[in-house]
């Protein structure tokens, strides 16, 4: 039947309140793939917790003004889309992924400081994944320290604790939320990484900044913890939204063979 004017009128301002885009990589105009009927797109939800709060998540997520090492300039630009649906030529969005493979929150190989290690291999792709994923402790490391010896021992890491993750001053001042890398973070010193090795079953090291070690000390402590290939490292966890106590952690980086190191994606589980 002939449709009034008044239902004419309303029939377009609907249709052209649907087909308003909700992403700039979605074109305004219906196309037959939705067979001429815009369809709403919900706004995205970011968050930290998922299932009620019983799934945390402990990484941060990839920023063009994430620190990265040594660098007063921040990450950079690391993700380019090369093929667009935008114009309407393409089907589909295409992204490609250029960063370091110690960028933000990251897990560190035997290879990363051993040049025997990086030759026969023993990358990323070897490290065990028992260990990266069960239960793990989360402490609270004094405040205007770096991870010593002493500090280690007031701490009072019970035998049996295979995986902790170490939260320091560096959460508070939120390091990994600033741009301009950051030469006074906390971290372990050679006697604090020597002690944990000696006294302790810990074999995964997770720690709140981009190195485990502390900047005057960074290679010594790395080189304690992976002589023997027996401790994982963890870096540039985002711990500022998790109380201490014991939680199950699922920490998994990508499966990159050859590579000292790998971007992670890691969680809490109450």
């Amino acid at each position: 039947m002939a449709l009034t004017p008044f239902f004419l009128i309303l029939l377009l301002t609907v249709t052209g309140a649907m087909a308003e885009p909700a992403h700039p990589g979605y074109a305004s105009d219906a196309d037959d793939s939705t067979c001429g009927v815009a369809a709403a797109v919900a706004v995205p939800e970011r968050r930290e917790e998922f299932d009620g709060g019983r799934i945390i998540d402990i990484s941060h997520y990839y920023r063009e003004d994430m620190p990265g090492w040594e660098s007063a300039d921040g990450t950079g630009e690391f993700l380019r889309v090369v093929r667009s649906m935008r114009n309407g030529s393409d089907i589909a969005n295409f992204s490609e992924l250029r960063l370091t493979a110690h960028s933000g929150t990251h897990v560190d190989a035997p290879g990363h400081v051993f040049e025997h290690y990086y030759d026969a291999g023993f990358d990323i792709d070897t490290l065990d994944l028992a260990i990266l994923n069960g239960p793990a402790l989360l402490v609270d490391v004094p405040r205007d320290k770096n991870i010593t010896a002493n500090v280690m021992e007031s701490l009072h890491i019970p035998k049996g604790v295979r995986r902790v993750l170490f939260r320091t001053l560096n959460t508070d001042r939120k390091l990994m939320w600033k741009k301009e890398f950051d030469t006074s973070y906390v971290g372990f010193m050679k006697d604090g990484a020597q002690w944990l090795i000696d006294n302790t079953d810990i074999r995964l090291v997770g720690v709140d900044y981009l190195s485990v070690g502390a900047f005057d000390e960074c290679i010594p402590a790395h080189l304690v913890f992976l002589e023997k290939r027996e401790v994982i490292l963890v870096e540039a966890l985002n711990l500022g939204h998790v109380l201490p106590g014991i939680y199950t952690l699922h920490c998994l980086p990508l499966r990159l063979r050859g590579s000292e190191g790998s971007p992670a994606r890691c969680i809490l589980i109450k």
